[in-house]
Order: structure tokens, then C-alpha cells, then sequence
């Protein structure tokens, strides 16, 4: 049992993070009469955790020049609580929470560590080791081998960060002549996200269900078991969708679950929140017995599920362990209702789940009815880190908020979070919204509760995740989104005075005759420039389209009310003063249409072998030199942008003429990578 004496009531404390988590925790500190301290790297100070801080403090940009950097410096964060005054901090997750070194270095100063132990942190924080105590405390758990001593055998396998999580750092490897290029990868990821490059191998299992379960434990010798969380809805590893209870979970299993959690806790004499994570094997027969994966010393990203089903405030209860307070007794809550929680990310489904970034124009979840906090009954709870007017970048991992929804099962919680999802509206960068929303809605997912083998790691294969990232518009939404726009432009403009002079209340371009049509065309965001063509002409005074069965009830700048074969649909037309594009919201779905220029200036003539930075980020290897001759998909490069690599592959087989970068070197979005002369084409 943890003896250390109890530190005394936190006054104000120190958040060791940025984005949606420090804004959580300040939530819950504001709640409790705690004062709280920010902290930012240069360029920040405009970011929501800063605003909502009392007091907020710049880090130092390190040698590096990453901002992402700054949070990675234990003595800059020490040196900011103390200059702030503060007598806690709180890492959050990611950075450094799960790093022993910091712990040391806060305990050290004389401050609070709201979290385990440095010991804990540091047996669980290496997962080979944590492996190793799960099997003399006697839980069940799988092989870790060296990348080295992997053998044909052992295939498949997949290769994982010592440090760390969140995806980063794992490649499943199939061929062992892939594994030294696959480990050196996952090694360079993991060093620049956890800055440990420390990698290790254990067995793949393509079809597993990802079953963690949340534990609380006080310095008293109170260990709870918090229920489980199911987090196998995964796209490269990293988690997409997580809900509890675990659907379709026999009694017996996690019971099981929930007594290996907490003798992983007792093992290491675990203080505060953490989260033991287990495998469970989906055979055709069912489940099979679940083995140890790791634990993790610190708050999830997925803890508001946990939240909603017992009621209790996770972050709270770990400044209160902190403090020295006892767990009640009678045992932890009895878990109520169902909760699911989305994961909206910065990224393009149409463009190879590349980052996306860009100014974020609007970010609106209507149907939210809580913020950062524990939702008391059904509804729909938001945490974000972003804001309208915020710059979405690539210094920082592409999470823009989290969209967990609260409801008496799980068909009552599902259904509310796609509603949710489907009404948000989220302008100027691209995101997984619509995969999100088709992943909840898929019948395979409904059923999981009642067929436990559906859902599984391998759920978003490569067919199933092509099928399901499709726009929730289709090309006749597309359409009528595209009449919207010219619609709205063309009332905007008479608005503004720009044409015809007419008096309010009639249509723009109003003519007493049946007028020629006006004609505009639009590309459509994502598709590779793909042209929608709309017409419509005005008949005594009233816009007639030139769509069959289409009907116009309504047009003003922001607002259209189109008529489809007797069904009414309002359509919302948003335009920004530094964005070409133009944003369409309807119940159909969301659509974002770039207006064509019937005048284009002259486009640069480009270079038909030359391959830009598809995003900004950082070189972070060549492996290719001028003169060499490469296959198409061979990798050219990798480059480094929100905290994941990307690897630049040859589009067709060729020769390298021109390699204008070299590793470390930061590039913007259109920078030139690389020229090829492809096979059977003049330079």
C-alpha cells in the first residue's frame, strides 16, 4: 500500500498540455475552486486553454524549433509552475504524462503530481516490462520480441513503441523482409512523438477485440474497476470510436476483464486513474481469453465514456486521490445507460487520410447540451480543442474535438451521436465526420451487442473503410448543393448592390420575360477538380431551375429552400471573406464547392514530374538519391506533419532527376519533394 503522506489541498495547478485535455481539466479545476495555469508554445497565445486559464505561461521554443517540442521539456514545465505558483500539475495525456523523468522532476520541486507514482509509471510505461509483471502477477498476456529476433514463425506481427500510444509507432508486418524498413519507421515516429525511438514486436491479431477497463485506485489501498470501454473501431491503430459498456461482453469475461485490471493496479500499487488494455481473439466460434497489452499510467481520451455511465467526474477524482482522499466505501458506481464517443480528426478520406489544415471558419456541434463535463442525463457532450477563427496546423496531432453521446442503451446512444455528427458544421478544413457518421449507422456496428464477433480491429479493412469514408452526399445532393450556391450568390449580389437595381422582395435577376439561363459551375472540394454545371432560368420574376423535379420555395444569401420531388429541403450557404469556397449544410449532407472563374487567369506551367508537400511538415528521411531509378509506390520519402509520417511514394515507375530537400528540413504545403522522368516520357 502507498504510504506517502497526504500533500495537502491543491490550490492551483499546473495543466502540462494544450487543446481539448486542457481545457477539460480546466473545467473540472474551475468547478472546484482551483486557480489554473496554462501552458503554450510561441504562437499559441491566442488558443482556447490559454483564454480559459487564470494565469498562462510561454514555454521556451527549444533548438528544434517544434513547437510540439516545448510541452517535451520536464525543467521549462517545472520552471513555469513555479514561476506561476503553482502547487500542482496535471499532465493530461500524451507529452509527458506517462514519463517517469517529469514525475521526478515535479515531486522534486515540491509540487502535487496529480497521477501514480514515478515507479508506476516507469514499470508500466515500458511495455515489455509491463508484460513481464502482468505474468508473475499472474494475468494473462502476450509475447514482446525484438524486432531482431523475429523469426517466419512469428509472423504476422506488429511492431509498437516501447513508450507511448495513440497509434503512433505500429506497423503490422507480414513479410519479414518488410521488418527492418517497418521498425526503423516506427522507431523515427515514436522518437519524434514520445521521444523514445525504443520499439518492440508481439503477435498480430488481425481480428481482436480492443476491451480496456478504467481503474481508479486511492493511497489508501482502494482499487475500483470503472467497467470497460470498447475501442476496436481502429483505422492504422489508432482508435476512432469507443463506447461502454463493451457490447455483447458475456458476464463471465468481464468479470475476468475487471479482476485482471485491478491486479495489475495492486502489482504496481497504482494511485489515481489508469487503463489496463486487453486483446480479446474474435474467432468464428466467438470470443477467445483476452491477454495484457499494457496499461496506461494516466488519463484516456476516451474517459467521458466512462463519465457518462457512472456518473463520476474522472479528473476530479484524480486531483482528489492526489490530495490524499479515500475512494468511498460501498464500492464504485453501478454503470447506467450507454455512451459512444466519436473522435473528429483533421483529415481528408479523399486524399489518403492526409492531415488537413487550414483556418477553421466554423465548428459548431448544435445538438451538444454539455461541454467538458459529465453528462447527468441522455444527450450529446463536446470536447474540443478548437474554435472558429483557429488555425488548424501541423505542429500537433489532427484531433479537433471528441463528440460523445449519452443515452438509456446502446441503439438510444448510437442514434444520437450520428444525429449529432451529421448536423455539425465544421468549415475550412476537412475531417472523418462522414466515416463517422456511416460507422454508426452500419448494421454490422448496430449488431454488435447481439453478434460480438462483428466488430473487431479489421472492422475498417481497406474495402470496408473505401466504402464507408464516401461523402454522406451523394452526386444529386452535390447538385442541388452546387443551385444553392449560385442562388445565393446571385441574391448576395443584389444584396450588396453589385446587380440589377431592384426593389426588395424581388428575386435577383428578375426579368417580365422568360429570361436566358444563368449559368454557373462549381468544382467540387476533394474530388480532383470534378465540375458541376447549374442552370436555371427566371420566369415572371421566380428562379425556374433546369434540374426535372427540382422546385426553388425560397432564396436569400445565406439561406435556400429547394422543393425535390415534393420533399422540401433547407439548404444553409455559408461564403468567408479569405475562402473561395463555398460551404452547403443540409440534411442531405455537407458539401464544400469551389466557384469557377469563367475568366481564369493563366496557370504556371508545372513541372509533370515534380511531386509537392501534399501538407506542411518536416523531412524526416530520403530514402532515395538523384539518378536512381524507382518502381511506382516505391517510397521516395517521409515527411513528418501532426505528429504522424507520410510517406511520399513514386506515383509511376521512373528515374529521380531533382531531390531539392534534405532530412530536417521543414517544408509548406506545395513545396517541390522531388522531380521523376517517368518511364516512356521526355524529361
Amino acid at each position: 500500500m502507498n504510504q506517502t503522506p497526504s500533500p495537502g489541498p491543491v490550490t492551483r495547478l499546473l495543466v502540462a498540455n494544450r487543446g481539448e485535455i486542457a481545457r477539460r481539466i480546466i473545467r473540472t479545476c474551475r468547478t472546484m475552486g482551483i486557480g489554473t495555469v496554462a501552458v503554450h508554445s510561441p504562437g499559441e497565445e491566442g488558443a482556447a486553454h490559454v483564454a480559459e486559464a487564470d494565469t498562462a505561461v510561454r514555454l521556451p521554443l527549444p533548438g528544434s524549433g517544434r513547437p510540439v517540442d516545448a510541452y517535451l521539456d520536464p525543467g521549462a514545465l517545472v520552471a513555469a509552475a513555479r514561476a506561476a505558483g503553482a502547487d500542482a500539475v496535471h499532465p493530461g495525456y500524451g507529452f509527458l504524462s506517462e514519463n517517469a523523468g517529469f514525475v521526478r522532476a515535479v515531486t522534486g520541486a515540491g509540487l502535487t503530481w496529480v497521477g501514480p507514482s514515478a515507479d508506476a509509471v516507469e514499470r508500466m510505461g515500458a511495455k515489455t516490462l509491463a508484460k513481464r509483471i502482468a505474468r508473475d502477477a499472474g494475468v494473462p498476456v502476450s509475447d514482446a520480441l525484438a524486432p531482431g529476433d523475429v523469426r517466419p514463425e512469428h509472423l504476422p506481427v506488429l511492431v509498437k513503441a516501447v513508450s507511448g500510444g495513440g497509434g503512433r509507432g505500429m506497423r503490422a508486418v507480414h513479410d519479414l523482409a518488410d521488418l527492418p524498413a517497418e521498425a526503423a519507421a516506427a522507431a523515427a515516429e515514436a522518437a519524434s512523438a514520445f521521444g523514445d525511438p525504443a520499439v518492440f514486436c508481439e503477435p498480430y491479431v488481425p481480428r481482436g477485440r480492443h476491451v480496456e477497463v478504467q481503474v481508479l485506485a486511492d493511497t489508501h489501498g482502494t482499487v475500483w474497476a470503472l467497467g470497460e470501454r470498447d475501442c476496436s473501431v481502429q483505422r492504422r491503430h489508432q482508435k476512432v470510436i469507443e463506447e461502454s459498456p463493451a457490447p455483447g461482453i458475456p458476464r463471465e469475461l468481464r468479470e475476468q476483464l475487471h479482476e485482471a485490471a485491478r491486479g495489475m493496479a495492486r502489482a504496481i500499487d497504482y494511485t489515481g486513474a489508469g487503463t489496463a488494455e486487453f486483446l480479446v481473439p474474435v474467432g468464428d466460434d466467438g470470443l477467445g481469453a483476452p491477454v495484457f497489452l499494457e496499461m496506461n499510467t494516466r488519463l484516456q481520451v476516451e474517459h467521458p465514456v466512462t463519465e457518462c455511465v457512472t456518473g463520476l467526474d474522472l479528473v476530479e477524482w484524480q486531483i482528489r486521490i492526489a490530495e490524499g482522499e479515500a475512494l468511498p466505501e460501498g464500492g464504485p458506481p453501478a454503470p447506467r445507460g450507454h455512451a459512444v464517443e466519436a473522435r473528429l480528426y483533421a483529415e481528408d478520406p479523399r486524399a489518403g487520410w492526409r492531415p488537413r489544415t487550414g483556418t477553421l471558419h466554423a465548428f459548431d456541434v448544435p445538438d451538444a447540451t454539455a461541454r467538458f463535463e459529465p453528462l447527468t442525463a441522455p444527450g450529446v457532450r463536446l470536447d474540443s480543442g478548437v474554435g472558429p477563427g483557429d488555425t488548424v496546423g501541423t505542429d500537433f496531432d489532427p484531433l479537433l474535438a471528441k463528440v460523445v453521446a449519452y443515452g438509456r442503451d446502446r441503439r438510444d446512444a448510437v442514434r444520437r451521436l450520428a444525429s449529432a455528427l451529421a448536423a455539425a458544421r465544421v468549415h475550412g478544413v476537412g475531417t472523418n465526420r462522414d466515416l463517422l457518421v456511416r460507422v454508426l449507422r452500419h448494421p454490422a456496428f448496430g449488431a454488435a451487442a447481439e453478434h460480438p464477433g462483428k466488430l473487431h480491429t479489421g472492422y475498417l479493412d481497406a474495402d470496408r473503410l473505401a466504402a464507408l469514408a464516401q461523402p454522406l452526399a451523394d452526386p444529386a445532393t452535390e447538385h442541388l448543393a452546387a443551385l444553392a450556391a449560385s442562388l445565393a450568390a446571385a441574391e448576395a449580389a443584389r444584396a450588396a448592390g453589385t446587380g440589377r437595381a431592384v426593389p426588395a422582395g424581388i428575386p435577383a435577376n428578375w426579368r417580365s420575360l422568360t429570361s436566358q439561363a444563368h449559368i454557373r459551375r462549381h468544382t467540387v472540394a476533394g474530388t480532383g477538380g470534378r465540375r458541376i454545371t447549374t442552370a436555371y432560368r427566371t420566369v415572371r420574376g421566380a428562379p425556374v431551375p433546369e434540374q426535372p423535379g427540382v422546385r426553388v420555395l425560397s432564396a436569400a444569401p445565406g439561406l435556400v429552400a429547394l422543393e425535390v420531388d415534393g420533399l422540401r429541403y433547407a439548404l444553409t450557404v455559408h461564403t468567408y471573406a479569405d475562402d473561395p469556397d463555398v460551404h452547403v449544410d443540409s440534411s442531405l449532407g455537407s458539401v464544400t464547392l469551389t466557384p469557377v472563374d469563367p475568366l481564369p487567369a493563366p496557370e504556371a506551367v508545372v513541372d509533370p514530374g515534380a511531386l509537392p508537400a501534399p501538407m506542411p511538415g518536416t523531412v524526416v528521411a530520403v530514402d532515395v538519391s538523384v539518378g536512381d531509378r524507382v518502381a511506382r509506390g516505391q517510397t521516395l520519402l517521409r515527411v513528418e506533419a501532426m505528429k504522424m509520417e507520410h510517406r511520399i511514394t513514386a506515383p509511376a515507375a521512373g528515374a529521380v532527376r531533382e531531390l531539392p530537400v534534405t532530412a530536417g528540413q521543414r517544408v509548406p504545403a506545395g513545396a517541390p519533394l522531388a522531380v521523376l522522368d517517368y518511364e516512356g516520357l521526355q524529361p
